[in-house]
């Protein structure tokens, strides 16, 4: 046990004097998934579910392609895939997947609950 206590010391005063990129980028590779594996464990927000915005243009999907149909299904099939679109495509940046029209109404849509995201 002595050893192995002795070890971990020699090891931590290597390490601060002498870092190591590959160790420390590792290091906070780690570091930063326990963090948000921790996040979204204890995160006590109201969340919106992402299939809501689907809902909320089921209506209005006559106006819509088949193709734009199932990429506005792909969108919504998470929170993170619906903020990484708005967070893209929603600030004057163009999709050529929809018509501007749809995107316009798909932006317009998830705004309407960005502070639910």
């Amino acid at each position: 046990m002595k050893k192995l206590l002795i070890l971990i010391v020699f090891a931590s005063v290597f390490l601060h004097f002498y870092p190591q990129p590959e160790l420390t980028e590792w290091y906070e590779e780690q570091k930063a998934r326990v963090l948000t594996t921790f996040s979204d464990a204890t995160d006590t927000r109201v969340r919106l579910k992402a299939s809501k915005i689907y809902e909320d243009l089921e209506p209005k999907l006559n106006a819509f392609r088949p193709s734009e149909i199932e990429r506005l299904k792909e969108i919504t099939s998470s929170r993170k895939n619906v903020n990484a679109y708005f967070g893209e495509y929603c600030s004057n940046k163009r999709d050529v997947k929809f018509h501007a029209t749809n995107q316009e109404l798909i932006c317009r849509t998830i705004g309407k609950y960005s502070s639910m995201l």
